[in-house]
């Protein structure tokens, strides 16, 4: 399960994330990504998402199901999710939450942090907001420090951005973390059962 979690991409957990959603072939998964706008979050192009199903396939992350064909269309591959496709989402979401090193990987996770339960996405988010405050102590003396020394200031304006992002995400995450511990919250994979999905996914396969 370690080795699954450590080859997973990005791209790879949105890919297995969308087929617990139900079988899709990756055309549809393709579509459907650019439909609720995912290519915020990664590059998504057929050619990588082709390629990284095909890992997956090979990890035993998602199965096929089948082969389908539709007038002129070509052959297309139906996949499923395997439970030990399932258990590696969760894990790697589980691994990325905390972090506050891997920008890409976190806003990846966050996306699929309904995965999870809501306290222990409480609990991870909790423990990043003070990872944050630890970096943004650091960043903040440091910068200090090089100002009492003398270092010009046009050569620190960098990592007063770098503060003033730390800050914005801290008081994000100060809004953002009550809400989600509050159980009138919306939580959890229902969601994925809602008109608005599953409208998506039918436009998805047209």
């Amino acid at each position: 399960m370690k080795d699954d979690v450590a080859r997973l991409t990005p791209l790879g957990v949105m890919a297995l994330a969308l087929l617990a959603e139900g079988d899709m072939h990756p055309y549809e998964m393709i579509r459907l990504m650019h439909i609720r706008r995912d290519d915020r979050l990664v590059a998504i192009t057929n050619g990588t998402v082709y390629h990284t199903v095909a890992r997956l396939e090979r990890a035993g992350l998602l199965a096929e199901v089948g082969v389908d064909r539709e007038g002129n269309r070509p052959e297309r591959t139906t996949y499923r999710q395997t439970d030990a496709g399932a258990a590696a989402v969760v894990e790697w979401v589980r691994r990325e939450l905390p972090h506050v090193d891997r920008p890409a990987e976190f806003r990846v996770a966050l996306a699929e942090a309904h995965e999870l339960d809501r306290d222990e996405v409480v609990e991870l988010l909790r423990a990043r907001r003070e990872a944050l405050a630890e970096k943004l102590e650091e960043v903040t003396n440091g910068r200090a420090g090089a100002l009492l020394k003398g270092v010009p200031e046009q050569y620190l304006v960098e990592i007063g951005r770098d503060e003033a992002l730390l800050r914005a995400e801290l008081d994000w995450m100060d809004a953002t973390i009550p809400r989600i511990a509050d159980p009138e919250f919306p939580w959890g994979p229902e969601r994925t059962h809602s008109d608005r999905y599953l409208a998506q996914r039918k436009a998805a396969r047209q």
